[in-house]
């Protein structure tokens, strides 16, 4: 593995989803793949969204998270204590209240653990560049888990704190497989009430004992391009900072550079993942968009502790939509590395 350039670019996790994968998970749905189809079709969609970042020229990579369906999903499948209900609703466009949903019926387990650890060794076998690999945190697991009228748990704090011994567990796995990048994905603090604090020491739970460089990732919800939570990171700060990572990805592009200054106003010493592509836009940044908010980025956050990436994951992204806005990222990114000599 090559060493990182200066300004490293890299994605946020999942990639756009190819209309033939759509139509295979159609097919699996109504249990017309045999093991061995289900199994080659993954790894085929995998295998491309590898493809397509090293082709743009992205320097950390992901494996596109197409083994897992609407962010979490398919994490509720390996979990037991949950069963199914309802969604609230079932017709027109798909949102936020359309996903499947659960109630635990008993104390929630994960015993063969989340399934990021065969993620991960899919994508090292099947790339020499670096990676990163992402987890959603306890928080965001929940999402989708009812727990009105529930009597397993007092309130979702404490469900929350089974589900951080599980990705405490899945992490610990992850580095010892070789995985040296890590990034927790909580859009949740913005979205799910409850104290930042709590929250916080959640997250830290997580951590503990894990050795390898870490990344909180926090947005505002993305579902088909529509943000769920109140667009502002500044009511997190100070308390953001006993979060005990080493970088911080955040949302900018979208926000046309808003809240960039948290950066010298609170001293923040981390790095930052800056989100410099829009996702929720189809407008095609050009690579001098680019290099004139990695310039204003630079403004505020040193060289040296800025990676470039965009806003948030591809997964509702067109899949030739995704590859124009990564290449234009790498592009963009190039102008400044050669303006500062990199």
């Amino acid at each position: 593995m090559q060493p990182l350039p200066l300004l490293p670019t890299t994605v946020i996790g999942s990639y756009a989803t190819p209309s033939w994968l759509w139509t295979a998970m159609e097919e699996i749905k109504h249990d017309r793949y045999g093991v061995t189809d289900i199994k080659e079709t993954y790894d085929d969609a995998v295998r491309l969204a590898i493809w397509d970042q090293e082709k743009a020229g992205v320097d950390i990579i992901s494996d596109g998270e197409m083994r897992r369906f609407f962010f979490v999903q398919n994490f509720y499948k390996r979990m037991q204590g949950l069963e199914p209900i309802e969604p609230l609703r079932k017709v027109g466009l798909y949102g936020y209240d359309s996903p499947p949903r659960y109630r635990p019926v008993e104390r929630i387990v994960v015993p063969q653990g989340l399934g990021i650890v065969d993620e991960f060794k899919y994508l090292k076998a099947h790339t020499i560049r670096a990676t990163k690999v992402c987890c959603p945190g306890p928080l965001t697991l929940t999402i989708h888990i009812q727990l009105k009228d529930a009597v397993i748990y007092k309130d979702r704090l404490e469900l929350c704190q089974d589900l951080a011994k599980t990705v405490n567990a899945e992490l610990k796995a992850l580095v010892a497989e070789g995985a040296d990048f890590l990034q927790i994905d909580e859009p949740s603090y913005a979205i799910v009430p409850g104290q930042l604090k709590d929250y916080i020491d959640l997250y830290n739970q997580c951590v503990e004992g894990v050795k390898a460089k870490i990344a909180l990732h926090i947005c505002f919800g993305n579902l088909a391009s529509r943000p769920r939570g109140k667009r502002t990171y500044r009511w997190m700060f100070p308390e953001l900072l006993n979060a005990r990572c080493d970088q911080f990805v955040f949302e900018y592009a979208n926000r046309e550079m808003s809240e960039i200054e948290l950066w010298k106003e609170f001293g923040i010493d981390r790095e930052l993942g800056a989100g410099l592509i829009d996702v929720k836009s189809f407008y095609i940044e050009t690579p001098e968009d680019v290099a004139g908010r990695i310039r204003e980025t630079l403004k505020y956050v040193p060289v040296e502790k800025l990676f470039i990436n965009p806003d948030c994951g591809f997964f509702p992204v067109p899949r030739w939509l995704t590859f124009e806005k990564l290449k234009a990222m790498v592009a963009g990114t190039k102008i400044v590395r050669k303006e500062l000599g990199g």
